[in-house]
């Protein structure tokens, strides 16, 4: 088979390999190689097809013989193939950010758009949204439009993140506040972990348009996938390996009373889907050396809800498991940001009279009855769906949400 792959600098996390294997029969590998080495390589028999990721896409534009006209105008190359000896250089980002827009629904026509960050996704980005009739804007550190005079651009309707400002492992950061700009209708982050930034949480909290770059990090791969295999790949692929891609990073959060069965619940799709299961009590009492209810006699409810809510932040930001929380973790509201980044989050209900109260000591102190009336807002506030686990077949339920069949 002829070889094909990414060229970049750490590509450890890379999404690639796995998406090409999707798209085509060819084989698909990592090639990580230092600045210095990035010319000779280009330049080596290696290789038939790359796709460049950061730092290297405007590095590599220097090398090609033919370039596309998103290249041209961008100045980037993300593609590059032999054609008969000659290296042809595309900027699949183009057309990705194109399949985004499209995908959001926003109409960014005739919108001024302001565009954070001045590398290569920018460049696409910008390049696709005056094709499409916008206007934008770049931001950036030192250039005349930079984050000090952000107050110039408060017009702006279309705001679109290219920086990695919130990218796992910085989740939760933000490169602007979004109340600074009133007009705005659409939000697009080029970011795809999480799942929602903090910039899409801030959309989502006003009901504004908004849309990650999964579906764009698909489109670019397919047309990338088109150029290595000389064949057209039906548009409808994208939708499809976009959705499976989607469902398999999202994370699963159980979220209910104390002793309603989150564990054993979560355990049980663990095995059926064999995703990681992960029990935020189990890892408090790791990271804590005692178990939340030895914590919160030694400590108070109150020092624990701030030490569980790290607890929460570093199992939300994962991907792609199964995560059972503590039936207080509704009452810190911070929670629910660091659940809600990459996770569809369900509420277990369970009758007060079924539930377990061995080794929990705030519902030992409390009524079952009691804490369940302070705690149902709460619960129904956080949750994106529930699952009564009184009913027969629960599991089947909540199998067919981890699949996306039902949410």
């Amino acid at each position: 088979m002829s070889s094909f792959g990414l060229l970049g600098e750490k590509l450890s996390h890379s999404y690639s390999p796995k998406l090409h294997s999707m798209l085509g029969d060819y084989s698909y590998d990592l090639f990580e190689v230092e600045k210095n080495d990035v010319e000779s390589f280009i330049r080596s028999g290696k290789w038939e097809g790359l796709n460049v990721t950061i730092p290297y896409k405007k590095t590599v534009f220097s090398f090609i013989d033919e370039l596309s006209e998103d290249a041209g105008e961008t100045g980037c190359v993300n593609t590059v193939v032999r054609r008969n000896g000659v290296l042809y250089g595309d900027n699949t980002d183009v057309y990705g950010f194109k399949s985004l827009v499209a995908f959001s629904g926003i109409d960014v026509a005739n919108k001024k758009a302001v565009v954070l960050g001045s590398g290569g996704a920018s460049a696409a980005a910008c390049a696709a949204l005056r094709s499409m009739g916008s206007v934008p804007v770049v931001i950036s550190r030192h250039g005349p439009d930079n984050y000090m005079n952000l107050s110039a651009h408060r017009d702006a309707q279309i705001i679109v993140n290219t920086t990695p400002v919130g990218m796992f492992p910085y989740n939760g950061q933000r490169v602007i506040d979004l109340n600074d700009f009133p007009d705005c209708i659409g939000v697009l982050d080029v970011i795809y972990n999480p799942r929602m930034t903090a910039l899409l949480i801030d959309a989502e909290k006003k009901n504004i348009p908004r849309a990650n770059g999964l579906y764009m990090l698909v489109a670019q791969a397919k047309r990338s996938a088109e150029l290595f295999a000389g064949k057209v790949i039906p548009d409808r692929e994208v939708g499809r390996i976009y959705a499976e891609l989607d469902r398999s990073m999202r994370n699963i959060v159980l979220v209910g009373m104390p002793g309603c069965g989150k564990t054993t619940a979560a355990s049980e799709i663990g095995r059926l889907t064999g995703r990681k299961v992960i029990d935020t009590d189990s890892l408090f009492e790791v990271r804590n050396k005692m178990t939340p209810a030895q914590y919160i006699v030694a400590y108070g409810e109150p020092a624990f809800r701030l030490k569980e809510h790290e607890i929460v932040i570093e199992a939300g930001s994962m991907s792609g498991a199964v995560i059972a929380t503590g039936g207080g973790v509704v009452t810190f509201e911070k929670n629910y940001e660091a659940l809600h980044q990459n996770g569809i989050i369900i509420w277990l209900q369970r009758s007060p009279d079924k539930l377990c109260t061995q080794g929990r000591p705030l519902s030992v102190s409390k009524s079952l009855e009691d804490l369940y009336s302070e705690r149902e807002d709460l619960y129904r506030k956080f949750a994106d769906c529930t699952v009564d686990l009184d009913r027969e077949n629960y599991m089947v339920k909540l199998l067919r949400i981890v699949s996306g069949v039902e949410e």
